[in-house]
């Protein structure tokens, strides 16, 4: 462990990490921002990984550590699992892209049909951005109507037509490159808001279809529970509008099924991607045979265009089939869940005992800190998805402007003690054991005490 000296956090942290920042020297000469995804983004420079394993990476300059980024959700069964590796060795043996059709992607859609409940038909994509652009458009075709209707918060992916209301301001409808006339066909609403939903359904009859990660925005910022999930449902039939689930992360993390199978709702469209392929690219549309049928040619009805150089990939589609096998035992599931509950828990013992102003929260595998917390403290150990809501669920307090310094602060220090969070958020996966989560708590507790000495908590 690092222990504070009156060297500053960021001081320490370049010094630890002298190949990351020469890496990122000669990757501002050819990135915008010297990145290639906006959440890598870290001052004063990211961390370099050579290589993973279980519930580990390992730095360009040695250091073990443990990893709570999971593939940004897509690694459940950790990283490097045997099985998805010599499946994904031997096809690559065979080919990587024939063009063609071939066995695996019928495998592998055959998964999707037996887990995930809606899944009546599939239709694979590059990736989860395309799914949701998929399903909009499916939507429009099959209702006749443009509008759809999204909450404030939620994350659909990065095309035009879902980064309205994305990321704060929330109230506001301009997302800069994205034309006003485009960004007009979106409806944003609060979030857990049942009134909200129905009351702009009714006033706006071009509204064709609902889209939402079932466990809340920006994976489970603002949690959401079976509850709403019900009675969205029943609002979306009651005023015959399609009901969209993006379950791109929580797609078989919460439950083998996703989490309309945990909270017995059916939509009509799922979005899926990341562990659906293993942690490599892919992504799939599943849902109602007759949405899905505008894919198809048929007399007198309109037929949606669907190329797409790497759907269903070859590669993507054996490390997808390896995985989705294990994840039907239901075992990585459970794990990994067991892993987020614990380490959530611990926690909030932990800030508890030291009596920080601090509290930890999430449903599932997902663990999120609250730092400078003033709120009531969660009673006792909590469950999957029965703990605190802090600030009664309010989006801006939970999921507003972000302090990047204390961010960014955060991320050094716990690197500084082996550990890799995404500052004060991450996933488990189905390697993070007991010994791992305990770990975690006690580096997460020497870096709070880092941050203190620098003012910063």
């Amino acid at each position: 462990m690092v222990t504070a000296t009156a060297v500053s956090l960021a001081d320490r942290y370049t010094a630890a990490f002298p190949g990351s920042k020469r890496r990122f020297e000669t990757a501002k000469t050819v990135f915008p921002t010297g990145v290639t995804h906006d959440t890598r983004m870290m001052e004063p420079f990211p961390v370099y990984v050579s290589r993973a394993k279980g519930a580990y990476k390992w730095d360009v300059d040695g250091h073990q550590l443990v990893d709570y980024f999971v593939g940004h959700g897509a690694i459940l069964l950790g990283h490097s699992p045997d099985d998805v590796v010599a499946a994904v060795q031997e096809q690559m043996a065979k080919g990587t892209h024939y063009g063609a059709c071939h066995d695996l992607e019928i495998e592998w859609g055959q998964f999707v049909r037996q887990l995930v409940p809606s899944a009546e038909r599939v239709r694979f994509t590059g990736s989860g951005t395309e799914a949701t652009l998929m399903a909009l458009r499916l939507a429009r075709l099959h209702t006749g109507r443009p509008k759809f209707l999204k909450f404030r918060g939620h994350f659909h992916g990065w095309h035009d037509y879902v980064t309205v209301a994305s990321d704060p301001p929330y109230e506001s409808a301009s997302v800069p490159g994205v034309p006003d006339a485009v960004a007009a066909n979106c409806v944003a609403v609060p979030p857990d808001d049942l009134n909200a939903v129905e009351d702009a359904l009714k006033a706006d009859p071009q509204i064709g279809a609902v889209i939402l990660e079932p466990t809340g925005g920006h994976w489970g910022a603002v949690p959401i529970r079976g509850a709403f999930l019900k009675g969205l449902r029943d609002v979306c039939t009651r005023l015959d509008r399609v009901l969209i689930f993006d379950e791109v992360i929580t797609g078989f993390r919460v439950a083998p099924g996703g989490a309309q199978e945990y909270y017995g709702v059916t939509p009509d469209l799922t979005s899926l991607a990341k562990i659906l392929a293993g942690g490599l690219p892919g992504g799939c549309l599943a849902g109602r045979a007759d949405i899905l049928a505008f894919i198809e040619p048929r007399p007198g009805k309109p037929k949606m265009k669907h190329p797409g150089t790497y759907n269903a990939n070859p590669l993507s589609a054996a490390a997808g089939v390896a995985a989705l096998k294990r994840v039907a035992t239901g075992d990585p599931c459970r794990k990994a869940n067991a892993a987020g509950v614990r380490l959530r828990n611990r926690l909030n013992e932990l800030f508890a005992a030291r009596d920080w102003p601090m509290v930890a929260y999430g449903d599932f595998s997902m663990v999120r800190i609250i730092p400078d917390y003033h709120g009531p403290r969660p009673a006792g150990a909590a469950g999957e998805n029965d703990g605190l809501v802090p600030f009664g669920g309010d989006l801006n307090a939970l999921d507003g402007p972000k302090n990047t310094k204390q961010l960014y602060a955060m991320r050094q220090a716990m690197l500084l003690n082996g550990v890799d969070l995404w500052g004060f958020a991450g996933m488990t996966s189905s390697e993070h054991t007991d010994a791992v989560v305990d770990d975690t708590v006690r580096a997460v507790e020497t870096s709070v005490e880092m941050l203190q000495a620098e003012g910063l908590v």
